[in-house]
C-alpha cells in the first residue's frame, strides 16, 4: 500500500514550546504508531502516579527534571532520558521551569491511575 508523502511533516520542538505556557498540559505534536508525540514544560510537584500496562518516556529538552520513586530518586538532565517501567510508582518534580518530549500510547493518561486537578482528558494538538 503506497502512502501519500504530503503527510510527513517536520516539527519545530522550540516553535512548538513557544505556543503554549501551561505547565503539566501535555501536547501532542505527532502520532507514532500507536503512540502520541507530546511536548509539555513542567514545573512544581506533580502527583505520585503509575500506570498499570505502559511504559512512559521522559526526554529533557531544557532543564533538569527530577523523579521521585518510593525507595530513591533520580535526576534527568537536559538532553538525557529515562524511561519509566509500568507499574512503578513515581512523582516527577521540576524545581525550575523543564522542557520534556513524552511518548506514551494513545490511550494513557497523564496521571496514570489517578484522577486529579492535573489530569489532562482531552489533548491539544498543535
Amino acid at each position: 500500500m503506497k502512502t501519500n508523502c504530503l503527510s510527513v511533516e517536520v516539527v519545530n520542538i522550540d516553535h512548538k514550546l513557544s505556543l503554549f505556557n501551561d505547565y503539566w498540559s501535555p501536547k501532542i505534536v505527532g502520532r507514532l504508531n500507536d503512540h502520541k508525540v507530546q511536548l509539555a514544560k513542567l514545573k512544581g510537584e506533580f502527583v505520585w502516579h503509575h500506570h498499570d500496562n505502559e511504559d512512559e518516556l521522559f526526554l529533557v529538552i531544557k532543564g533538569k527534571l527530577i523523579i521521585h520513586f518510593s525507595d530513591r530518586t533520580i535526576v534527568v538532565n537536559e538532553g538525557e532520558l529515562v524511561v519509566i517501567p509500568h507499574p512503578v510508582e513515581h512523582k516527577p518534580e521540576a524545581p525550575e521551569e523543564v522542557h520534556i518530549l513524552l511518548i506514551e500510547p494513545e490511550n494513557v493518561l497523564n496521571t496514570g491511575n489517578i484522577s486529579s486537578k492535573r489530569t489532562v482528558i482531552k489533548q491539544e494538538k498543535i
